[in-house]
């Protein structure tokens, strides 16, 4: 069996400097450039570090590439509306049961906490969830 002596996990973006602008000043998370890759390394609020690597063959991911954990997901929701930040992206048959601000209330019907997305510049889906 190898032994793992650490792990991170990465995903792609098409823009590294609106990456930065958006992970560093409208989510308020540290950003370092990441050694010898081009891209980033976002510094989440555990330490732990997510590489955000730049390719020309970028798709966005359609599935939730980073769940950022918030203690009020209203006041969350607000702050990052008035920042610019879509967070109804779903809608119809695909809603998942968003309301009109794109809160699925989970906590109100046992499915899971309180949940909303986003997207990054580069079009991939994040989160902000109570916890």
């Amino acid at each position: 069996m190898i032994t793992i002596r650490d792990a991170f996990s990465g995903f792609s973006v098409d823009d590294v400097d609106a990456a930065r602008e958006f992970y560093g000043t409208t989510l308020g998370l540290a950003v370092e450039d990441a050694p010898g890759a081009g891209g980033l390394t976002v510094r989440l609020p555990s330490g732990q570090g997510v590489l955000l690597y730049p390719t020309d063959a970028h798709e966005p991911a359609r599935y939730t590439m980073l769940n950022l954990v918030v203690d009020d997901i209203d006041r969350a929701v607000d702050e990052l509306n008035a920042a610019g930040v879509n967070t109804k992206i779903y809608s119809g048959e695909e809603s998942y049961g968003t309301d009109e601000r794109g809160i699925n209330r989970g906590s109100a019907t046992g499915m899971g906490p309180d949940i909303a997305w986003f997207r990054d510049p580069a079009g991939n889906v994040l989160s902000v969830l109570a916890g």
